[in-house]
């Protein structure tokens, strides 16, 4: 899993990933304190997320085995919206 932060929406008239209702979202990968890495992915939308929202991200073969990318061509999904992250018993990020 890889931790990201949601920066922006993707937006393609022209796709391949066949989809209904697809939502396309550029996310920054970051550390654990919610702390932008400045690496971009494009990653599928599965849970909703929204702008600014720290999200657990999926990549390569495992982003293509949930119900709606089996056999897509696709390479990064959102799994999750953080909420709260601690390290060590001390809470690093609070949403």
């Amino acid at each position: 899993m890889i931790l990201g932060k949601v920066v922006g929406t993707i937006v393609s008239t022209n796709q391949n990933i066949n989809i209904k209702g697809a939502k396309l979202l550029l996310v920054d990968t970051c550390n654990t304190k919610g702390e932008q890495n400045g690496d971009f992915l494009i990653a599928l939308d599965l849970v909703g997320a929204g702008y600014d929202e720290v999200v657990m991200i999926s990549q390569s073969t495992s982003a293509r085995e949930t119900p709606m990318t089996k056999n897509k061509p696709i390479d990064a999904v959102i799994v999750g919206i953080i909420d709260v992250m601690d390290e060590f018993e001390k809470v690093v990020y609070k949403k």
